[in-house]
Parts: structure tokens; sequence; C-alpha cells
């Protein structure tokens, strides 16, 4: 009974660590994702904002160390051997100590990051440079921002009269990502001229979307919060399964290796 109890909870054990590698990888390849994506909102922030680039090299460390726990536990179960569950117990439970408080962390920092990204976007919006080519790489990504989510701006298209180019050129351009015009679909970034009649433009002439990023963005960034925290909530549930099964697997080892020694 004690043998047969031993072999379940060695492959239990087998099974959940190759699941906490899997998911370890993933956590890796999100911290991967946040340093090299060039498309999407996440370049506008790792390349304004040092501390996603802080979390996202975190992000890779706890997953790298996350599947090297995953491999020792792996090999300590087929293998049964003591102290190297024994150190995998351990490191586990520093680790799921350390994801707890990253994501506590993460969670109550939500607001703060809601606030750098608005202060981020209105000095992007303002120092905004189709000419500048040191800027083109920050300035591509907000372009597709607006042109994938159909808005202007941060409140909305009142934002980019902060411009510099736009008001010396008395907001006779517009920037042309922000165009609800068809024959502007080839211009996915600068600025495209707009032919008053006669008379003084406002941005209200302008024929862009009216609706402002702000909410879009948010609403991204609040699900792909979601997404990481979720995944880091479960691979902290698989490591206290892991703990629990390795502290179990430990004490049947004992048993076991016990009831052999010749009375």
């Amino acid at each position: 009974m004690g043998s047969n109890c031993l072999k379940v909870t060695k492959y239990f054990l087998f099974l959940f660590n190759l699941l906490f590698f899997i998911l370890g990888a993933v956590i890796l390849g999100f911290g991967v994702w946040i340093l090299v994506d060039k498309s999407s909102f996440i370049s506008v922030l790792q390349t304004s904002s040092e501390s996603l680039k802080v979390g996202a090299y975190i992000l890779i460390g706890v997953g790298a160390v996350t599947m090297l726990m995953g491999f020792l536990g792996c090999v300590g179960a087929v293998n049964e051997v003591r102290c190297l569950l024994g150190l995998y117990i351990t490191c586990l439970l520093l680790i799921l100590l350390a994801q707890v408080a990253a994501g506590l962390l993460i969670y109550f920092q939500q607001d703060a990051l809601k606030a750098e990204v608005s202060i981020m976007v209105r000095d992007l919006i303002r120092d905004y440079d189709p000419y500048d080519p040191d800027k083109k790489s920050i300035q591509d990504a907000w372009d597709y921002v607006q042109e994938q989510l159909t808005c202007c701006g941060w409140i909305g298209p009142q934002n980019w009269t902060e411009n510099e180019i736009l008001l010396n050129r008395s907001l006779t351009y517009y920037p042309c990502s922000c165009s609800n015009v068809s024959v502007d679909s080839q211009h996915k970034s600068g600025f495209c001229e707009y032919v008053p009649n006669n008379r003084t433009v406002s941005v209200a002439d302008w024929p862009v979307y009216t609706k402002g990023c702000m909410k879009n963005v948010q609403s991204w960034l609040q699900d792909n919060l979601g997404i990481i925290l979720g995944v880091c909530t479960g691979v902290a549930v698989i490591e206290l399964l892991g703990i629990v099964l390795a502290i179990s697997l430990c004490k049947n080892i004992h048993r076991e290796e016990y009831s052999k020694v010749p009375k």
C-alpha cells in the first residue's frame, strides 16, 4: 500500500511540475514580449517608462527560475531524491512569497500606472515631430494606437492643439493617424493638410475621430495586467500543490526507507 501511494504521489508531482514548467515559460514569454514588442502601445510604455522595463526583466527572471524549479521538481520526483526535493520545496516557498508580493504591488499600483501613462501620452502629443528620426519609433507606435483604436488624442483631438508644429501652422494640418477619411488611409503617420475655406480653422473642422484614446488604452492596460496577474495566480496555485505533493513524497520516501531497514 505504501509503495503504491509513493508511486501515485511521485507521478502527480511530476505532472504538476511539468505544468509548472510550462506556465513559467508563459511568464518568461510575457517579459520578452514587453521588451521586443514594437507594434502596440507596449512599445510606447517601454520606451518611456523605466518601471515597465524593470517589470519586464523581473517577469523574465521569475519565469526562468520557475522553469528551473519545475525541472528540478520533475527530476526529484522521478528519481526520489530527498535532498533535491527539500531544495525544491525551499526555493518554491521563496518564489511563492516573491510572486505574492509582486502581484500585490502590481494590483495596488494600477492607478499610479494610469496616471503615469496619462502624463506620458500628453508629453508625447505635445512634442510630436514627424521630422525627428530619434522619436520615430515611439511616435509610430502612438500612430498605430490611434489608427487601430479609431481615436484621437488622449482626452480627445483637442490635445493636439498643444503641439507646437500644428500651432505654428494655424491648425491647418492634423495628425494623419486620426483621420476618419478613407482618402488618407495610405498615411499612417505624420501630419496631413486640411485646406480651409478662407476662414480660421479649429479642431472641430478636422476630419478626425472625435473620441479620445484614454478609455480604450486604460481598458487595454487593465486587460493585459489582468492576464499577467491571472497567469501568476495560476502558477501560485500550482506551486502550493507542488509544495504539498513534494512534502508528501518526502514523507513517503522516508517511510519506505525506514521499512526497508533490517530489524
